[in-house]
């Protein structure tokens, strides 16, 4: 079966990746941002479509933390979705968009593992898209209870294979070609 493929940059804000004076930046940032703007380079060499969602409840608009990492600013062709849950897709028109593009799997980079990656992940299955989680394209802080890295590995886990009716998730590690979906060969 022939896919179509987008790339979604969740939550890359300078706050969160960077930390701001009350959180701590996310683990490992300086290998995320590394990683994120290698795949970001990979799609647009492929005309692979980048969306950005941005979180509008870490900062007011404008100031240096409510705005998209530096490292990974989106081109100017480059939809920016803005968001106010942790659900990328609800309340936005990012299911409508993606739809228009024929897209149909979706490879799923950002911040936070626990909350707004997680809940895309889980969204886009439901809406029908395969997904690609990259392994090692989305972090968090730790919190109370466990580590950032254990956050990370616990979703790396436990979404690896997680379906909803047929679309699922497959966790992929970033130097795989993870725009070339492998979903098919599992079912």
């Amino acid at each position: 079966m022939n896919r179509t493929t987008a790339l979604l940059v969740i939550d890359v804000q300078t706050g969160i990746v960077e930390g701001t004076s009350d959180q701590q930046p996310v683990y490992q940032k300086e290998s995320l941002l590394q990683t994120i703007q290698a795949l970001i380079d990979r799609a647009r060499r492929r005309s692979i479509p980048v969306l950005y969602v941005q979180d509008v409840d870490v900062k007011a608009a404008g100031e240096e933390a409510f705005a998209i990492h530096p490292a990974l600013q989106p081109a100017p062709d480059e939809p920016v979705i803005l968001k106010k849950a942790t659900d990328s897709f609800h309340g936005t028109d990012l299911h409508d968009q993606l739809q228009a593009l024929g897209i149909d799997h979706l490879v799923i980079v950002g911040c936070k593992t626990e909350y707004c990656v997680d809940s895309a992940c889980r969204k886009a299955t439901t809406l029908g898209y395969d997904v690609t989680l990259v392994h090692d394209g989305h972090s968090t802080t730790g919190n109370a209870a466990l580590r950032a890295e254990q956050i990370i590995a616990h979703h790396n886990t436990c979404l690896h294979g997680l379906s909803n009716l047929d679309p699922f998730i497959i966790v992929r590690p970033a130097k795989e070609d993870v725009f070339v979906p492998i979903h098919d060969s599992y079912r």
